[in-house]
Formats: C-alpha cells, structure tokens, sequence
C-alpha cells in the first residue's frame, strides 16, 4: 500500500509590489508622518497624511503592535480609497514587564492632548519605585502595515534595542526619543542627527524589510 503524505502548510502568498504614486500616511503624529514620508521620497512615492485628508484616528483597539498599524491602514484605505500606510510603535521596558508597550501614547494623554514629557516622567517614576536594582534595558518595536483599497494588508516589524537614561535629553526627535540611547551609541535619539536616526531605528528596520518585499527600485 502506498501511503500519500499531504503536506498541510498553506502555499506563502507573494508580496505585493507597490507602485510610485500617492499613498495616504495612516497617522496624525507630524513626526511620524516627516519621518515615514522621507524614507518613501527615493522610491517615486507621494504622500499625504491622514489629518491633511480630514480622515479622524480610529480607536486603537488591538493588543498587539500589529493588530493596530493593520486596523489604522485599513481605516485609512476605505476612507481615502488610496494605498495606506499605518505605523504602530512603542517602548517597551524590560524591568516593566514590556510596559509602556502598545499603551505607548495612552500614557501621554492628558485632558487638553499628548504630554510626552508626562509620559517620560511616568515611565521613569515606574523604574525609580521597582528599587535601585531595577535594569533599563528598553527597547522600541515598529509594525508598518501596508493597506490596499481592496482590503489586502502586508505587515512588517523591527525593533532596536537601547537603554533609558534620565533626564531626557535632546530636542530633535519626539515621543521618548529624549530618553532612549541606542546600544553603541552615547546620545539619545533626541541627540542624534535624524539621518543617522533614521539608518538604525525601529522605523528603519521595519521599513527595510517592508522595502525588500513591496517597494520598486529607489529613483
């Protein structure tokens, strides 16, 4: 008797090619939107935010990195009805169990909007209370998701791994960039000039994989 073996793993999906044209940046965050629409600028892609386009942030409800960038880009794509492109990311602390983790900007909201040195101060006051002894190895996490007006999603993440110094330091990045130092380096990602930011970040390292599999040529 011959015995078949079926083999039960489904056939990968193939990535697909995104073309030079307009495509909506799924966010409201101006640091955010410069950063996203600098790495697309070689590869032929104009972009528009989601705020210039009067499309409203939806509600965050995923648990994870990804099941918020997804839900942002499709959000962005029904209503545009152009490609979208959403980020979630968010620091996560080790001594804190990976906190702020997904809830990264709730721990910046205040009545009247974001206060992210609030945020900075949050976090450090939650490793001054773990005790002397308490590490501050952080690292930051990124989920790009690609959105078709179709409805089909490509997601890709990175992360960069750091530590946290206090006080912040540096004006040049935004969110907790003033407190996160890169390991290798001595400044923090406020400090560092945004292209040499820009090569090693979280961001960067999502965008990379997220070019590899979707982007044509850089012009």
């Amino acid at each position: 008797m011959t015995i078949e073996l079926i083999d039960d793993e489904p056939p990968a999906v193939p990535h697909r090619r995104l073309e030079p044209g307009k495509l909506v940046i799924a966010s409201h965050n101006e640091g955010k939107v410069r950063e996203i629409g600098a790495l697309l600028a070689p590869y032929g892609i104009e972009t528009v935010s989601a705020a210039s386009l009067g499309i409203p942030e939806p509600e965050e409800t995923g648990t994870s990195f990804a099941a918020n960038a997804e839900l942002k880009a499709r959000f962005s794509a029904d209503l545009s009805g152009l490609v979208a492109l959403a980020d979630d990311s968010g620091l996560c602390v080790d001594a804190l169990n990976g906190d702020p983790g997904v809830y990264t900007a709730n721990w910046a909201e205040t009545p009247t909007g974001r206060d992210w040195g609030l945020a900075m101060q949050k976090v450090e006051d939650a490793l001054q209370a773990k005790g002397p002894e308490a590490g501050r190895d952080a690292h930051f996490v990124c989920v790009l998701s690609l959105c078709w007006p179709d409805g089909h999603v490509e997601s890709f993440e990175g992360r960069v791994e750091g530590s946290l110094t206090w006080p912040p330091r540096g004006t040049i990045g935004f969110g907790y960039d003033p407190v996160f130092v890169p390991y290798g380096y001595d400044k923090s990602f406020a400090e560092l000039d945004p292209a040499v930011k820009h090569s090693i970040s979280h961001r960067a390292d999502a965008f990379r994989k997220l070019a590899g599999a979707v982007l044509p040529a850089a012009e």
